[in-house]
């Protein structure tokens, strides 16, 4: 199997899911080649060919530029995956993509088994084997559904790609969204709640288990879904990425969409009533408890010392 990864570069500098382009090829065994609108002076570790179209020339965000530049190399290279990462770069050009070839498009790809890509349903609670009956396939990747062992190594083969095109769009850059409320990405001590808390007077606790140990409390997506807490606490692809000290998830089970929101944290203890809850795969330490126990007493232990 052929896999052709859409790399991302943005304001000037490569993203690290582009890595997961790379492990996630390497799971399912396909050779793959990859594509980025970008910059010579900035090239991604990989040890195959790359296909380099320049970010000044088309612009960083142009849909229909980088869509004619991508199905040129499909013609070139016939893969029979072409893959994003779920990102709003993928959610934009995936479905331009797929359309273009004819091919299926499965958005939020978690896993691969049986050769079937595996995404999530009912807000992540399961998780369901998609069957594609098209040749050819375009994916998008959740963000840290696949990780490398090792960081990527090696100088890719560059083959330079002009556009052929015009786009309607003109790219002028990037503008920083306003920020309310806490800034988790500082904290150096996170306490989350997860759905595991029960009900919205639970989360009282969980904010004075972070008083205690001077930090900021956050919460998982159906916490926030279910309005329990603001939004701008929300850890996860779709809240803040935080990289504390010290993580504590009090009832977080650790869908993928939460982890890959707090995996680069120091150190991290989980409290779930659940042994074999996901979050358990990243705890360094698991406490199996009820939390609405295990919280207040650690609290005033805290408090205490």
């Amino acid at each position: 199997m052929k896999a052709l990864l859409i790399a991302e570069y943005r304001d000037g500098k490569l993203l690290g899911g582009n890595n997961e382009l790379m492990a996630f090829a390497e799971k399912i065994g396909a050779e793959s080649t990859m594509f980025l609108v970008g910059n010579e002076s900035a090239l991604p570790a990989y040890s195959g060919k790359l296909y380099l179209a320049d970010g000044n020339e088309c612009g960083e965000y142009n849909p229909s530029v980088h869509k004619d530049l991508i199905l040129k190399v499909v013609e070139k290279e016939q893969p029979e995956l072409v893959v994003f990462s779920h990102s709003s770069y993928g959610w934009d050009l995936a479905p331009r993509v797929a359309y273009a070839m004819q091919a299926a498009q499965v958005s939020e790809v978690v896993d691969v088994v049986d050769s079937m890509p595996v995404v999530p349903v009912c807000n992540a609670k399961l998780r369901r084997n998609v069957k594609v009956t098209t040749a050819k396939a375009v994916y998008t990747l959740q963000a840290g559904a696949f990780s490398a062992a090792e960081e990527p190594t090696g100088t890719p083969e560059v083959e330079k790609l002009n556009k052929d095109s015009e786009g309607k769009i003109v790219f002028e850059g990037y503008e920083e969204a306003e920020k309310g409320g806490v800034d988790l990405s500082k904290s150096e001590v996170i306490v989350s709640a997860g759905r595991g808390v029960g009900k919205p007077e639970n989360i009282e606790m969980v904010a004075a288990l972070a008083e205690a140990l001077k930090g900021d409390y956050g919460a998982s997506r159906p916490v926030v879904d279910a309005e329990w807490v603001e939004h701008n606490r929300q850890v996860g692809t779709t809240g803040q990425t935080v990289s504390p000290k010290l993580y504590v998830a009090c009832g977080v089970s650790g869908a993928i969409q939460h982890l890959a929101g707090m995996k680069k944290s120091e150190f991290v203890v989980a409290i779930n009533t659940d042994k074999d809850a996901p979050i358990g795969e990243v705890a360094d330490v698991l406490v199996v408890a009820d939390l609405k126990q295990f919280v207040p007493a650690l609290t005033e232990k805290v408090k205490s010392l």
